[in-house]
């Protein structure tokens, strides 16, 4: 894949909302012949700066003119693509008010994939595992139109408790009022 022909794609799916791919993605957009052509390509992108590596196997395309307050949801969302995730804990207790501390730049996140931290350049992400099963999981969250669903606040505050965080920060009477 020559230069051109890539910026053209990228801008492309970029146009559509969509800038950030893992490896099988861009095999997709790219169309190459081996694995190992598209991985070279992949990296020639890099160096020349259309791609950035933000975590293993995950790339943003660098010239993308969507601005989007919710880039790291969307990094989120794509590594754990075919997971059920949710923005919970003390990221989803501070944006109901519930912690006095804002998590500027960190995401923590509950999902039925596996667990695991990643610093990305847009922030932290940390995935917490939950064995609940989905038809839970589903009554646990709300859809506010980003891209990862959110936990309520009450899911928030048992997620948090469940998985031995610290709770001394978290105003109980503000999550009394707020379901």
């Amino acid at each position: 894949m020559n230069q051109m022909t890539a910026l053209h794609r990228l801008a492309t799916w970029d146009k559509a909302g969509r800038y950030i791919f893992t490896l099988g993605d861009l095999a997709k957009v790219f169309h190459e012949d081996s694995p190992k052509t598209l991985q070279e390509g992949v990296n020639r992108l890099r160096r020349q700066g259309v791609l950035e590596g933000v975590a293993r196997g995950i790339y943003c395309y660098a010239f993308s003119r969507t601005s989007d307050p919710h880039r790291l949801e969307r990094i989120a969302r794509t590594m754990r693509r075919g997971e059920y995730n949710y923005v919970s804990l003390e990221s989803a207790l501070s944006e109901y008010g519930a912690i006095s501390q804002i998590p500027v730049d960190r995401l923590t996140v509950m999902t039925t994939g596996r667990k695991g931290t990643y610093r990305t350049p847009y922030g932290t992400l940390e995935f917490t595992h939950t064995r609940r099963p989905v038809r839970d999981l589903v009554t646990r969250m709300r859809d506010i139109g980003r891209p990862i669903k959110i936990a309520t606040p009450a899911a928030a505050w048992a997620d948090l408790k469940r998985v031995g965080r610290n709770t001394h920060l978290v105003d109980t009477e503000m999550l009394n009022g707020q379901d």
